[in-house]
């Protein structure tokens, strides 16, 4: 975790350490931490096997798709109204289940549009914190 300033704001980053699937073990004690009240203003980015691979959406609250490291923030924040930065790693064909495919390394061509989705997450956090939710939807849950 690191403290830091973007635009004149005090930004709180943090990758847990926890496993994925018990990530509300590390974000409910941030939250408290920071005294984080509006939870819109939690910003959870995480790989999403609804979208194909590389495709970025950012969405405030709603459904969890099955997700493990979202349902346990949900439970430990008792709350879904944080905002998501969804990085699409795409589903897989056939088999392995879909926790076994997200903890596969990618191919070389999947590493590359993942490490460029990860850039445009960054790009899309900045910029939410400039400029809200609707204005970062509309520019980065398009297509590209």
């Amino acid at each position: 975790m690191c403290e830091l300033r973007l635009g004149g704001r005090r930004v709180a980053a943090a990758a847990p350490v926890t496993w994925m699937n018990e990530s509300g073990r590390a974000v409910g004690p941030l939250v408290r931490r920071f005294g984080i009240r509006d939870l819109g203003s939690l910003v959870v980015a995480h790989d999403e096997l609804d979208l194909p691979v590389g495709r970025l959406k950012v969405k405030t609250g709603g459904g969890i798709a099955g997700h493990k490291g979202l349902q346990s923030i949900r439970a430990h924040l008792r709350s879904d109204a944080f905002t998501r930065v969804r990085i699409g790693v795409g589903r897989p064909d056939v088999t392995p289940k879909g926790g076994d495919y997200v903890l596969k390394r990618p191919g070389r061509a999947e590493r590359a549009e993942l490490d460029a989705a990860v850039e445009r997450a960054a790009d899309a956090i900045e910029h939410f914190l400039d400029h809200g939710l609707e204005a970062t939807m509309n520019r980065f849950n398009a297509p590209s």
